[in-house]
């Protein structure tokens, strides 16, 4: 605890001379800059990272691209399960597919926080484009096998590895953390509108002219994200290489996590979501077909179902200005995933179990966002790379373990109990959370506001309080 400290007790001294000097900064005179109320119902206070050029070429194209990864998300499930018919090897290549994030996402925090994060996406982008034209041919030449669609899956899931902490740590190159907030947000909201119209699409599609397609399409998409990346005018950022070992600069890394409480709780309570509950995604082509009867045209409204909850709850946080109350936020919303699961597990009527889905969506989205944005207001600039690929461990990462033991557990006792047992085990994280969150909130604002006055930036988001509801 002892780095973590000094460094603490260092920024706080540069606080404490700005309150003698200043004392509306942080903690007196006009409450309006710090404590002022985090709502905003302007539509240009929720759309204002799109100001930056930079982030309007990155929304656009990657709006896009989603679509056509989300298009092969759905198609992808569907061809394992068309060819197979069994839960295990669904939730088997769910995990080959995540796997490597867990692996190798340290890695890529090491290269995002030591190289120019715009050429690692680039690269990222490129592969994945590859990688998806490759499962196209094969598909489309009717010889893809199950083994094939393991290893593409795998060697994305590697790719995945790398484009995560770099492209979560880029988001404050683009708009700068005065912003950073709401790009956050708006990212969450452009990756769930894509989630909405790509499995809308990919059910029409696998309907009437097949999963190769659907691949070929995410392949294309690529173009678009990639020369947006290219048209970026980003200023010239001189990236000192740390004078220690790559490996002493990984355990920087986790020593952070493991010494900051905040961060080291919300990032616990999403690796258990992602393991219990998550799942639910790689069961979803069984309750469409089996289940709920809907098939492949039921399992793109099934999915694109959460997706529009998904989609309300990225642009809910979007509204707001300020962190005040998030720690709360994220509570409740993984208790509100839990019940909305259970619920869902229940029903056997398709548009009931599509409207479950709704909450299941909105809520999901908002803890991982809202964690998100309070991890990232709470890391140094110099270790946001390496804090994100600890985030997509967690949320990525821990994923494929629950495809795989839901898989094996649906096998066994169907997907329905399995989804409930996850459910259960979630609100018990969430209550956990809720418990400690007095003593959470105390630490997380002290970190919020040494990271804001060392970095030279005291923004104003990243600095309203944290301790009040």
């Amino acid at each position: 605890m002892r780095p973590l400290r000094l460094w603490l007790h260092h920024s706080l001294e540069h606080v404490n001379q700005s309150d003698a000097s200043n004392p509306s900064q942080v903690t007196g005179g006009d409450p309006a800059p710090i404590l002022r109320d985090s709502s905003a119902s302007s539509l240009s206070a929720t759309i204002r990272a799109l100001k930056h050029r930079n982030f309007q070429l990155f929304f656009s194209g990657q709006l896009i691209s989603l679509i056509g990864t989300w298009m092969q998300s759905v198609a992808q499930a569907w061809l394992v399960y068309r060819i197979t018919g069994s839960s295990l090897k669904l939730g088997a290549v769910g995990f080959a597919g995540q796997i490597p994030v867990f692996l190798v996402a340290p890695i890529g925090g090491i290269v995002a926080d030591r190289f120019n994060r715009r050429r690692v996406v680039i690269a990222t982008q490129i592969a994945s484009m590859i990688l998806a034209l490759i499962l196209a041919a094969l598909t489309g030449a009717g010889v893809v096998t199950v083994p094939q669609i393991f290893v593409l899956a795998a060697l994305l899931g590697v790719v995945n590895a790398f484009d995560i902490p770099a492209r979560q740590a880029f988001l404050v190159e683009m708009v700068g953390k005065e912003d950073l907030m709401n790009a956050i947000a708006l990212n969450s909201s452009m990756f769930n509108g894509a989630r909405i119209i790509g499995p809308a699409i990919a059910g029409i599609l696998l309907s009437k002219i097949g999963e190769a397609w659907c691949f070929f399409a995410n392949g294309a998409s690529y173009i678009a994200v990639i020369i947006g990346l290219l048209l970026m005018n980003l200023p010239l950022r001189v990236r000192a290489l740390p004078r220690q070992s790559p490996i002493a600069h990984l355990i920087e890394g986790f020593r952070f996590v493991r010494q900051a409480q905040p961060v080291r709780a919300l990032l616990l309570l999403l690796g258990l979501v992602s393991l219990v509950a998550m799942p639910y995604t790689v069961l979803m082509p069984i309750f469409a077909d089996r289940i709920l009867r809907g098939g492949a045209r039921g399992l793109g409204i099934l999915m694109g179902a959460t997706g529009v909850g998904a989609l309300f709850g990225a642009l809910t946080l979007a509204t707001r200005t300020g962190v005040r109350g998030l720690g709360r936020w994220v509570g409740l919303s993984c208790a509100g995933f839990a019940i909305s699961l259970a619920l869902f597990s229940l029903s056997r009527s398709f548009w009931l179990s599509a409207l479950l889905l709704l909450p299941v969506g909105f809520c999901m989205m908002l803890q991982m966002s809202s964690s998100n944005t309070l991890i990232q207001a709470m890391v140094p600039d110099h270790l946001r790379g390496r804090v994100m690929s600890v985030y997509s461990m967690m949320f990525m990462g821990m994923a494929p373990f629950g495809a795989l033991l839901g898989g094996a557990f649906a096998d066994r006792v169907g997907a329905p109990a399995t989804i409930r047992v996850g459910a259960i085990a979630c609100l018990a994280g969430a209550a956990w959370f809720l418990r400690h969150l007095p003593k959470i909130r105390v630490e997380a604002r002290r970190l919020i506001v040494a990271q804001a006055i060392a970095g030279g930036e005291p923004s104003v988001e990243m600095t309203s309080r944290l301790d009040d509801d």
